[in-house]
């Protein structure tokens, strides 16, 4: 009789963890937004998960090594240097955070990451010197493909590089 009672009781724990692995839990409710996580947040940006958010660390090495390249490409001055830093330091965090943001909408991703490079273009016409800029705009296109008078594409970081100037 024991071992009997023995073999109902493990039935009936089995019996009621299979019914519990089976009924449905209602999904983790998501955090409400506060003014305060909204407000440099572009609007229609699903939230990130922390883990995928880009370091500022890594943010800080692809600004240098673009202004870096900006600097010897176009021998810019010290004070010059530090304002491209800056603009380029703004613009790829920027773009990290849209490519996290937007990560299931390309379309929408390409569409923001444009404006931060138009927005980008503009500080630096404003940093650059006029021949500073020509040039910087020339290995632009080469890079991007875009056409020029001399049908060169070339495949420089966005800072520059390559063509051999």
């Amino acid at each position: 009789m024991n071992h009997r009672s023995f073999v109902v009781a493990l039935l009936l724990v089995g019996a009621s963890s299979a019914a519990l692995a089976q009924t449905k839990t209602p999904p983790p409710r998501p955090k409400p937004r506060t003014v305060a996580s909204t407000r440099n947040a572009p609007a229609a940006a699903p939230a990130a998960a922390p883990e995928e958010k880009p370091s500022d660390a890594s943010i800080d090495a692809r600004a240098n090594a673009l202004t870096d390249n900006m600097q010897k490409n176009l021998a810019l001055t010290p004070a010059q240097t530090e304002k491209v830093r800056v603009i380029n330091r703004r613009a790829v965090e920027r773009v990290e955070n849209l490519r996290v943001h937007y990560r299931t909408n390309p379309a929408k991703m390409q569409s923001m990451v444009d404006n931060v490079s138009d927005s980008r273009l503009s500080s630096l016409k404003d940093v650059l010197a006029p021949a500073q800029f020509d040039k910087y705009q020339r290995k632009r296109e080469e890079k991007m493909g875009l056409p020029n008078t001399q049908g060169v594409q070339g495949n420089a970081p966005p800072g520059l590089g390559g063509g051999g100037e």
